[in-house]
């Protein structure tokens, strides 16, 4: 699978687009803020009907415009597909394949698999446990359209128990029955939504290693581990025994939102001992290991989005990089560096079709 083209209208400062791209390596050279980083967002925006970087779709117009739109052609299964979306400021987005409008955006998640590597995946390691979930479950919902789906109503039914204990303490009343209807539901959801996200970094844990085993050449022993409070008691136990704590907080302290993925290096947090090169790869590594994971169970190779992947990174490592993505086991792949041998390095050892493109204020061209 790859996409061939790529229309962008007034999305961030990509004020007119069209380009065509080569099924193998794509190459954006220019310098920060030329919009390098926009191009491969507008890329993500048509696989997760959202931008990497920014919450509020509005944020994606154009300042001095009142909408966007985005229209890619991809080789999918051996046809073509069209997928295009366009937002108005002040309304709702809307995504179309093949000319007819989704009914849910969700079901569109997983059609155009993708992977992206940026330096704000640092958020993984700095961040908070949030910021770890989302990463499982963006991964977990590319192939499982049912978990999409359960998240979405485990989120829902969390919403509605929180609000209810706020009611309950502010009218100085409490009615279990009441309670225990958002209980249900999120033991139904909740323990379906364990049950993936444990499969899933078990699974992810030997190929993550594997991947970070080879950037490094061995030099560091990693670890991931998936904590929850499920693995301690079933989830219908657990509000049981919280109940009274509930009450007092006034939100629900247990539950598979509290869950989080402990990322090691030997027996201590990366986040506490790693040098910003360990970090950097051990994150190249996991996004790698996401990449396999999603080819695997999907059957199509994701498209890779590499941005700024070199930085903060000695040579051997880079290196490393290089000699991965150039594998048969990646296909489609569009990279962004302000350094040009960075790229040559991979564009000898693919022995491919690429393209280059510069970019400069919004406007990109392909290279001479």
């Amino acid at each position: 699978m790859h996409i061939e083209e790529i229309s962008i209208v007034n999305f961030k400062n990509l004020n007119e687009v069209k380009v065509d791209f080569s099924p193998r390596l794509n190459c954006f050279i220019g310098k920060n803020g030329a919009g390098k980083t926009n191009m491969l967002d507008a890329i993500y925006y048509l696989s997760f009907c959202k931008s990497f970087f920014n919450a509020s779709d509005q944020l994606n117009i154009n300042h001095n415009e009142s909408f966007f739109m985005l229209n890619g052609l991809y080789h999918r299964m051996d046809s073509s597909e069209n997928i295009s979306c366009g937002i108005q400021q002040g309304q709702k987005k809307q995504f179309k394949r093949n000319t007819k409008p989704y009914k849910k955006l969700q079901e569109h998640i997983g059609l155009l698999p993708l992977v992206m590597i940026s330096p704000s995946d640092s958020e993984l390691i700095l961040g908070g446990s949030d910021e770890r979930r989302k990463f499982m479950d963006g991964v977990i919902s590319q192939y499982n359209q049912n978990y999409l789906d359960d998240l979405l109503k485990y989120n829902r039914a969390l919403l509605q128990r929180n609000n209810l204990l706020k009611q309950f303490a502010a009218d100085r009343y409490f009615d279990q029955e009441l309670l225990s209807i958002w209980d249900e539901q999120l033991i139904e959801y909740g323990s379906r939504i364990h049950e993936q996200r444990a499969l899933f970094v078990e699974k992810l844990i030997p190929v993550f290693q594997r991947y970070y085993t080879f950037i490094s050449q061995g030099n560091e022993q990693v670890g991931l581990v998936h904590y929850s409070d499920l693995y301690k008691n079933d989830l219908q136990n657990l509000l049981r025994e919280a109940l009274q704590k509930d009450r007092v907080a006034q939100y629900t302290t247990v539950g598979i939102h509290k869950d989080d993925l402990l990322l090691n290096l030997g027996e201590y947090p990366i986040k506490k001992l790693g040098s910003q090169g360990q970090k950097k790869t051990y994150l190249v590594a996991l996004k790698m290991a996401q990449f396999e994971f999603i080819k695997e169970i999907s059957g199509q190779k994701p498209i890779l989005l590499l941005d700024d992947i070199f930085d903060k990174l000695d040579q051997h490592r880079v290196e490393q990089i290089i000699s991965t993505v150039a594998g048969e086991q990646f296909g489609q792949i569009f990279i962004t560096d302000t350094n040009r041998e960075h790229l040559d390095s991979i564009i000898k050892k693919l022995h491919s079709d690429f393209r280059i493109f510069n970019v400069e204020n919004g406007l990109v061209k392909l290279a001479q």
